[in-house]
């Protein structure tokens, strides 16, 4: 079961982190941490409308929150905040309710479904995505206010 759930594939994403840093000057900007373990995920966008045109993340977590951070940065270039909150919310499904995997752009978090057997571990996988949705939300307010000043 344990191998299931660490392959070869995840261990590669996990080690391969795509816009791994900071932005200099983001729209918007979210931290999440996962109590119980300590992950922590940081996410800077840009953005134009509602579509993310720029991406970093600090991603401090293990492996099983690097893959999915990974499967984040692989695919949210172009993406909007309803296809990451989408793509979060099936991901939360398919974890903690047995749903299917998201679809579209970041289909590739099918490989995280054995993770639904390992409850302590939802809260560090999910937290990449709940950061760019929160990160992306904040900036579509903060580029809305700036338009409307």
């Amino acid at each position: 079961m344990i191998d299931e759930l660490y392959s070869a594939k995840l261990l590669s994403l996990a080690a391969n982190l795509p816009h791994a840093g900071r932005l200099a000057a983001p729209d918007g900007s979210a931290e999440k941490t996962a109590k119980l373990c300590g992950s922590r995920v940081v996410v800077d966008v840009a953005v134009e409308g509602d579509r993310v045109v720029d991406f970093a993340q600090d991603v401090k977590a293990c492996a099983l929150g690097q893959a999915s951070a990974a499967v984040l940065g692989a695919h949210v270039l172009g993406a909007s905040l309803a296809e990451i909150e989408m793509a979060r919310d099936a991901f939360r499904a398919m974890l903690k309710a047995g749903g299917e995997p998201p679809e579209g752009r970041f289909s590739d978090l099918s490989m995280l479904a054995p993770v639904k057997d390992y409850p302590a571990r939802h809260a560090s996988t999910l937290l990449a995505f709940e950061a760019a949705a929160a990160a992306v939300r904040q900036a579509m307010e903060r580029t809305s206010r700036a338009g409307a000043a």
